[in-house]
């Protein structure tokens, strides 16, 4: 039989050392004083009386399953520790990003009502500019007009006012008496808007559209009418 070395074998505890060292020491004849450690290392198996040859073996699979534990366990607590990190990284950015977001919709918002503020205060600007003059082109009736009402409403009210007037706020109808942009029936019926409804196409203006709202909702229902009678 081979003799298989002990050597390189992890004692596990300082009482299984001492134990099979004392046992060696008995079987070689040593004394009992020699070092228990230096007597196991050069021992070998078959030096060892097998109960104690199974003591070593447990104790050296303990540790090496003790040793495994202990890696296992470092392992899983260095996997935990970089995932909570890296999770609260993702939290705090997640958070940044949110708070980011928040703050530019915020000054969007701002910036867009200063905007509006803006066009507001140049619109009445130019409307005041406008008006108080002795005589208006088309041009400036039809930007008068373009102020004094939605967007989407203009070219409605535009394609009536092409039909009656021709954008002429002094057109009268020879036959009717009809007067102005919108061709008032008659034509003083538009004082109920200004007392300059002669002379000023906003007086015109404002009459006509509260006309078209009131009897056909906007001045594109007003178009729509037109559209189908050839007259409003």
């Amino acid at each position: 039989m081979s003799r298989i070395s002990v050597r390189g074998f992890a004692v596990a505890s300082a009482t299984a050392v001492t134990t099979v060292g004392a046992v060696v020491g008995v079987a070689a004849g040593q004394p009992a004083s020699v070092s228990a450690e230096a007597t196991a290392a050069d021992a070998t198996i078959a030096d060892i009386p097998a109960g104690a040859q199974a003591q070593v073996q447990t104790a050296s699979l303990t540790q090496q399953a003790d040793d495994q534990s202990t890696q296992a366990d470092a392992a899983a607590l260095k996997s935990a520790q970089e995932a909570a990190r890296k999770a609260a990284a993702e939290t705090a950015q997640s958070k940044k990003d949110a708070a980011d977001e928040a703050k530019a919709k915020k000054d969007a918002d701002a910036r867009k009502k200063k905007e509006q503020a803006a066009t507001r205060s140049s619109s009445r600007a130019d409307l005041g500019d406008l008006l108080g003059k002795s005589s208006y082109s088309v041009a400036e009736t039809q930007a008068i007009a373009r102020q004094m009402m939605a967007g989407d409403q203009f070219q409605c009210f535009s394609n009536i006012v092409d039909h009656e007037s021709g954008w002429n706020y002094r057109a009268t109808n020879a036959s009717s008496g009809a007067y102005g942009l919108v061709q008032a029936l008659p034509g003083s019926k538009m004082s109920s808007a200004g007392s300059d409804w002669q002379t000023n196409p906003a007086t015109q203006i404002k009459w006509g559209l509260n006309y078209m709202n009131d009897r056909y909702g906007s001045p594109c229902g007003a178009w729509s009418f037109w559209q189908a009678n050839s007259w409003y």
